[in-house]
């Protein structure tokens, strides 16, 4: 179920702030009541509102002021105007001035509602096109493969770990799958339907890194010639995750700070603190530990984004896992054309592989593979050199008997006992599959 969206009513009238919060108040919806615009802008400094219903006559504020300041102030805030019947006028100026609509005094409670849900529907709109436009996220998320002891262990730790909102910290060599990680974790929480942010912090640059985080104010620096939002503002309600952690400048790492603590951030050059409801989601491939003694990290923070750790080992302390990930990729790399076999050659090369670029070089090479194919076979040729004079090396005692027996029950695995498909995956007859099945035991 979605988070309920929240409404802010702002009139001197109390009568009618009243009938709001009793009458429009609903489980997917939450009103918030103010009685004039300075109490208006104390709350939406502390509140992120969806939609502000604001009076175009307040006792200590212009409404069109008002609409104007929320509007900068809040991103995809949508503005309806209460409006009498001599404020016409008015009314259409707030509309010029980016309103979304306007009641005329007196009107229907149930009309007020379509309005209202109507401005939630266009703000829902306006979070989905950002939320494509700015998110890194794949349109198929990356699945965690694997059979091995270790796999099943990030398994039952993202299970724990993504229905609280508490910082993790993903751990491992480079290629190993962090991402992959940050994925299921969001996709296993209660925010899944809300954006996931990711950043690579080694692409930001120094001197602008705090404005992509945290956004800018026009003039806020050479070049701003316009207001922008930062990645804080487009993961609202969602989830952000900052990989390479260990890259953020340090000048920047305390802002960051003072993000997980409050809650609440500034974008360059602007005075008001700004609320925000994000899951941080961080990952490294260096000892954030070392960092802190070397004087590269700040340790405060350190400790604060290392409340859960994930660690992904190497490919090559995980090499059962092989089998069923060259599957994975065959699969997903095939875009609807008939998926190649890896022979038992191939194979032998990949599982006596070390493996330095981990899970991302085991995908590469596969994919490297597929395009050299011949006839749906990936065979020894296929691979790269540099692999099969490796891999010829370090074969770890694996008999070609219990390599093809690791093989099967991988592909068995993967197509949850279809022997069918497993069958059809491994290039042989269903007939063969079955005495394959008897022979190694694996009924």
């Amino acid at each position: 179920m979605s988070s309920p969206y929240t409404v802010l009513v702002v009139d001197d009238e109390q009568s009618l702030t009243k009938l709001f919060k009793k009458e429009l108040a609903a489980p997917h919806r939450i009103i918030h009541t103010a009685g004039s615009g300075r109490q208006a802008k104390d709350m939406c400094r502390k509140t992120q509102y969806d939609i502000i219903v604001l009076d175009l006559r307040l006792p200590d504020a212009g409404g069109l002021e008002l609409l104007v300041e929320f509007r900068r102030r809040i991103p995809d805030v949508e503005v309806i105007m209460i409006t009498g019947h001599g404020n016409i006028d008015s009314a259409v100026e707030a509309m010029k001035l980016g309103a979304y609509d306007y009641l005329t005094k007196p009107f229907k409670l149930d009309e007020v509602e379509i309005v209202v849900e109507r401005a939630w529907q266009r703000v829902c709109l306006q979070r989905e096109n950002r939320s494509l436009k700015h998110s890194q996220m794949s349109v198929k998320p990356p699945m965690l493969v694997g059979l091995s002891q270790a796999v099943k262990q990030i398994r039952y730790l993202v299970e724990k770990v993504a229905p609280t909102d508490v910082p993790v910290l993903i751990t491992g060599d480079s290629g190993v799958g962090k991402d992959v990680v940050a994925h299921a974790i969001h996709t296993s929480s209660r925010r899944a339907d809300k954006p996931l942010i990711i950043k690579n912090c080694a692409t930001l640059q120094k001197e602008l890194s705090r404005s992509e985080l945290f956004g800018h104010c026009r003039g806020a620096f050479t070049g701003a010639s316009e207001s922008q939002e930062g990645l804080m503002t487009f993961a609202h309600q969602g989830t952000l995750f900052l990989d390479e952690i260990g890259e953020l400048p340090l000048e920047v790492q305390g802002s960051l700070l003072r993000v997980l603590e409050s809650k609440t951030y500034r974008r360059v050059g602007e005075k008001d603190e700004r609320h925000t409801d994000i899951r941080p989601l961080f990952a490294t491939n260096r000892s954030l530990q070392a960092e802190v003694e070397a004087g590269r990290f700040h340790e405060a923070l350190f400790h604060r984004i290392n409340v859960f750790n994930i660690h992904i080992p190497s490919l090559a302390e995980r090499k059962e896992d092989i089998p069923l990930l060259v599957e994975y990729f065959l699969n997903r790399l095939s875009s609807g054309q008939a998926v190649c076999t890896v022979t038992e050659g191939a194979m032998r090369c990949l599982l006596g592989y070390t493996w330095p670029g981990n899970v991302r070089e085991l995908r590469n090479v596969i994919e490297r593979g597929m395009i050299l194919a011949e006839n749906g076979l990936i065979t020894e040729h296929a691979l790269p050199r540099e692999l099969l004079d490796k891999g010829a090396e370090s074969q770890d005692g694996l008999s070609l008997e219990s390599m093809e027996r690791m093989h099967i029950e991988r592909v068995l695995h993967f197509h949850s006992g279809n022997r069918s498909l497993a069958s059809n995956s491994l290039g042989i007859s269903r007939k063969t599959l079955y005495r394959k099945i008897l022979e190694y035991g694996l009924e």
